[in-house]
């Protein structure tokens, strides 16, 4: 079992335009309302860097800046993992249809775009930060490893920022791997309790899983059909569901456990 302490969250997804807007409703406080996600406006990154850069990589930087501003942290202080279930599929469609006509005249743009860790270039790019980046990808499970990769990484003692995001495909790349919409968030954590920390996150494996952690009323959907919304009920815990106890997809029968104990009145000295 991990212990991780969190201290800042992003969010982006339909419906669900930031942490502190959502809170109420991933609580089951206030209900949710369908709308369309916005791909969020940036200045992080340079003019031209903007221009060049993929959905994916926006998507990260905003969940990833939000979460780092929401716990009082320098995004360049921090190591960092990205988690997608597939990447930046636009980019591979555009890289495809030149392949498929006579000059293949590749865009080394579209090239750079199209790696896993694109999105750990721009974040490097964007925030300045020279700590060390990690880029996962575990199909549906994606947010789990990406969970997994950082409470481990809390061992080196340090702060660290997860980021997990997925975009849909273009057709017909969508008819193979159907991602229902835009969703992306990004958790910082601690290996120790801060002024900032309000919940701890007690993580483990559980073989032999069955069945996830359903989310909140009228976001079943969304968890069911955007790999990064799997995430849905441990965001609904740190928002002050009732439901405190949550298991994650990760891989076939292999689930990942985690326990949430929000911040108590008396600080995280009588929560040891």
């Amino acid at each position: 079992m991990i212990r991780a302490y969190v201290e800042g969250v992003g969010l982006c997804g339909p419906g669900l335009a930031g942490w502190a807007p959502s809170a109420a409703i991933l609580a089951g406080e206030t209900a949710y309302v369908p709308a369309e996600a916005a791909l969020p406006v940036i200045q992080l990154l340079p003019a031209n860097e903007r221009r060049r850069a993929p959905k994916t990589a926006i998507l990260a930087l905003a969940v990833g800046s939000a979460a780092c501003a929401d716990a009082g942290r320098d995004p360049a202080s921090l190591a960092a993992i990205f988690t997608s279930s597939g990447g930046d599929g636009g980019t591979i469609h555009d890289i495809l249809n030149v392949l498929a006509t006579p000059a293949r005249e590749l865009s080394p743009t579209k090239f750079h775009n199209s790696v896993h860790n694109a999105a750990a270039g721009y974040w490097g790019i964007a925030t300045g930060a020279t700590s060390a980046s990690t880029s996962l990808c575990a199909h549906d499970g994606s947010f789990a490893a990406g969970l997994l990769e950082a409470a481990a990484q809390l061992a080196a003692a340090q702060p660290v920022v997860l980021i997990a995001y997925d975009v849909p495909y273009p057709a017909p790349l969508n008819m193979t791997r159907p991602i229902a919409a835009m969703f992306g968030l990004a958790l910082v954590i601690s290996p120790h309790p801060t002024t900032a920390s309000f919940a701890r996150l007690e993580i483990a494996l559980q073989p032999g899983f069955t069945a996830p952690t359903a989310a909140p009323p009228g976001l079943e959907t969304l968890r069911q059909s955007i790999p990064a919304a799997r995430s849905l009920p441990l965001l609904a815990a740190l928002a002050g569901s009732k439901v405190l106890h949550v298991t994650l997809d990760f891989l076939p029968g292999l689930g990942l456990q985690v326990h949430v104990l929000r911040r108590p009145a008396t600080g995280w000295q009588e929560a040891a």
